[in-house]
């Protein structure tokens, strides 16, 4: 009986350490950053809500959706789209992300500043509108 009141001390003991190990970790992060991501919902609900609106104006789109890292969650091509649009809209995405600024406004920038039009020359930024971050 004594070992047994013994072991369930030391066990509620070494609980309450790893509990108070784990509260001081998270209200002190030292090497891990938490970062809001869309969900694979929200990225086709975007996906939708884009082609309704280019349907609208009669226009057949890629669709680029990409997460806080510049990883796609979702790439879409329209049908009949060529092929490089696809590749032009993950690299509009990943402009706008990048720079946190839709891709037109980066475009006239760069436009009217001779230390920002090469710009364009970097291999993973797309200077044409149609890329726009998402808050």
């Amino acid at each position: 009986m004594k070992k047994i009141f013994v072991l369930l001390i030391a066990f509620s003991t070494i609980t309450l350490s790893f509990a108070q190990a784990k509260k001081a970790n998270a209200t002190e992060p030292k090497f891990v950053v938490s970062v809001n991501n869309l969900t694979l919902e929200a990225a086709f609900e975007l996906q939708k809500q884009a082609t309704g609106l280019a349907a609208e104006w009669n226009k057949k789109v890629s669709v680029a959706i990409l997460d806080a890292s510049g990883t796609p969650i979702l790439i879409t091509r329209g049908a009949g789209v060529g092929p490089h649009n696809t590749e032009a809209a993950r690299r509009k995405a990943f402009t706008s992300l990048s720079t946190k600024m839709p891709t037109l406004e980066l475009m006239r920038i760069a436009a009217k500043s001779a230390d920002a039009q090469n710009l364009n020359s970097l291999p993973e930024l797309l200077l044409l509108s149609g890329g726009a971050p998402i808050y």
